[in-house]
């Protein structure tokens, strides 16, 4: 389970940074003390349009950034106070993680493995099993830099889920990915629900969330403008489209700032 209360992260803005942004504030406000609550057994989708947060959330949540205030509780852990401890029960994926290219995609996935402890005897059966689910034993064994966008984020998923982690943080998993690899990507996600997993994941592709979500959550400059059920959004749109309902949502919110 993953509960959220009241974050919030600043970044400090440099010069450069301010001209960049037009402004003359020295803070940026990324997550503006939003809550929610992501339950086991159900897949939480987190959207909003680029530079809402959304990426700066899930960093928040995996432990990479600290928040400025607030409080994230993952698997029952304090992942401010222990972020290590935290850290074991989550696997997290974005497109944005480099990879080993001089390793292979077996050697990449058994250091992870070493890493969180995984048994001989665990790491065989996992591994079999995530490189059958995502067709990757016939690469497994060739260099990582030589293999394509695809491949690579399979890689990734297996270094995400070696550990069977609890808690599963996707950012943007299937972005840039071709049509049968994104599938894959989408019944690993239905198998992380079947197995009473956390799954949160964000993604700018409204198909991928009307199919897979269960509960939702909508941010726009880092507050948060909806957080409920799939079921509940959809009674109450006011649009004839997920994805009309969600710009529909964004524009209100702009409007209201002006």
């Amino acid at each position: 389970m993953i509960k959220v209360e009241n974050l919030r992260k600043e970044f400090q803005l440099g010069r450069t940074q301010q001209k960049e942004l037009a402004t003359k504030d020295k803070i940026a406000i990324a997550v503006d003390n939003i809550s929610f609550e992501c339950h086991p057994g159900r897949i939480f989708s987190l959207l909003g349009p680029n530079g809402a947060g959304k990426t700066t959330t899930m960093r928040l949540l995996s432990t990479i950034f600290k928040p400025t205030s607030g409080k994230i509780e993952i698997a029952g852990i304090d992942a401010v106070a222990h972020a290590r401890d935290a850290r074991r029960k989550i696997g997290f994926l974005t497109g944005s993680t480099g990879l080993y290219a001089r390793l292979t995609p077996n050697e990449l996935v058994k250091y992870f493995a070493d890493l969180y402890e995984v048994s001989s005897a665990d790491f065989k059966q996992r591994k079999e099993k995530l490189f059958t689910l995502l067709d990757m034993n016939e690469f497994q064994n060739k260099r990582i830099g030589k293999l394509s966008t695809g491949m690579k984020q399979k890689v990734s998923i297996c270094r995400t889920m070696i550990h069977n982690p609890e808690v599963i943080v996707f950012d943007e998993p299937t972005s840039g990915l071709d049509v049968i690899t994104a599938e894959n990507i989408i019944s690993l996600i239905r198998d992380c629900k079947t197995e009473g997993k956390t799954v949160i994941f964000s993604s700018h592709i409204m198909s991928e969330v009307d199919l897979l979500c269960d509960d939702m959550a909508i941010v726009h400059r880092g507050k948060l403008l909806y957080n409920g059920t799939m079921d509940d959004f959809r009674a109450n749109q006011q649009e004839s489209s997920l994805t009309g309902e969600f710009i529909r949502i964004i524009h209100e919110s702009n409007a209201a700032i002006v």
